[in-house]
């Protein structure tokens, strides 16, 4: 592995080394949020080759210069998403999970029981990065594609249960492309779940647009092209699509009674912030 791998990374795909440093950094502190010691042992390999790198992103990521929030949430939401995918493996021991846009993240090895079958897909720079800090097994597995070629759907076993989840992702790519992904994995695998968070899209354009893009790019050092690009208005809007999508249940990290969050935990009575950026559970039935 050399420096070159990581400088051949996009915006948004940098952005993976924030959710790896927030899961190393949170399970080292006391009383950790999530405890996740393959992202420890991932951060001290890259943070060295990270030093390399000329971005604000990377400078702030190895100095640690990040605030500790992102710490609690991106350790809530981790910590969130490994809970869907238990829940959904008790109820479906023959199941499967799909990570799309899986960064950096290490979900296999936090959840693996011996039974847990997890496919991770990523952009083929990510995957090529990944592949040279963890190796694949018979049930674990990467597959190297954007989410929206939908040809990576071919890889899958058809006759058995999925659960998809997009975590940190949707909010990165247009709408109408959120909307084919998630009619596609209707249609080809129908009763299929799918856990997603999701952005408030009040919140993507005016002053409040301004707000966010100031926060990404000057708070969070992310690049030009990593901007939130859609969002949706409410938990049940992706039901509106198209019979069959059903709204389960949502979450938002304010809803953790976690003594680290403070005060924010008060926020969790105010609708506007609580759903600012969140969770939601679908399940993907055959259409009507």
């Amino acid at each position: 592995m050399n420096s070159e791998t990581v400088r051949s990374l996009g915006d948004v795909s940098e952005t993976m080394l924030l959710t790896l440093y927030a899961r190393a950094m949170e399970s080292q502190s006391p009383n950790p949020i999530l405890v996740d010691e393959k992202a420890v042992e991932l951060f001290n390999r890259l943070k060295p080759l990270a030093a390399e790198q000329e971005g604000n992103l990377y400078h702030k990521v190895v100095e640690g210069d990040l605030p500790d929030l992102l710490k609690y949430t991106m350790s809530l939401r981790a910590r969130h998403f490994d809970r869907q995918a238990r829940d959904f493996l008790q109820r479906h021991p023959d199941g499967a999970v799909v990570n799309l846009g899986c960064g950096l993240d290490t979900r296999f090895f936090r959840l693996d029981d011996g039974r847990l079958h997890l496919y991770d897909l990523d952009l083929p720079d990510v995957i090529a990065l990944k592949r040279q800090l963890v190796k694949e097994t018979d049930r674990y597995q990467m597959i190297a594609s954007s989410v929206l070629d939908f040809g990576w759907m071919d890889e899958l076993v058809r006759e058995r249960p999925y659960l998809f989840l997009a975590e940190g992702l949707f909010m990165y790519l247009p709408l109408a492309d959120v909307k084919a992904l998630v009619l596609e994995l209707q249609d080809r695998f129908p009763g299929c779940e799918l856990v997603c968070e999701v952005f408030n899209e009040s919140w993507l354009h005016g002053w409040r647009g301004r707000i966010m893009k100031r926060k990404l790019q000057n708070d969070m050092s992310m690049g030009s092209d990593a901007m939130f690009q859609s969002g949706i208005a409410d938990s049940e809007a992706m039901a509106q699509w198209r019979s069959g999508i059903e709204f389960v249940d949502d979450w938002s990290f304010v809803d953790a009674d976690e003594p680290k969050l403070g005060v924010l935990r008060l926020m969790r009575h105010w609708s506007m912030f609580r759903k600012l950026q969140w969770v939601v559970h679908y399940r993907l039935n055959e259409p009507t």
